[in-house]
């Protein structure tokens, strides 16, 4: 494996842990589970567009990833989408590249 593939993975598992780490830490904390932590991302207008600026990313990564994985067909890529909306851009947009730059064989 090349040394940029085991970046990539190595930052899709940080971008999988780190934010889940805090995620989890103020659902325990706050006891209001999910639903709290969702409230949470609009509590003013700072958190509000930074919740936007990542839904769009995520948004464009997934038109991205469609797009590639129709006119390359390397369906396991298709794998970051649920990543990337389950997790985070910060996990997902590095798994794709992982995928992606995958030798072809």
């Amino acid at each position: 494996m090349s040394p940029l593939r085991m970046i990539f993975l190595a930052l899709a598992i940080w971008g999988a842990i780190h934010p889940m780490y805090h995620f989890v830490s103020y659902m325990v904390t706050t006891g209001e589970g999910f639903g709290g932590l969702i409230d949470a991302w609009y509590v003013n207008a700072s958190t509000t567009g930074l919740v936007w600026d990542l839904t769009i990313a995520a948004i464009t990564l997934t038109v991205w990833i469609l797009a590639e994985c129709v006119s390359r067909r390397t369906w396991i890529a298709l794998v970051a989408i649920p990543a990337t909306f389950l997790i985070g851009v910060s996990c997902g947009l590095p798994l794709y590249l992982f995928l992606r730059s995958r030798p072809v064989t």
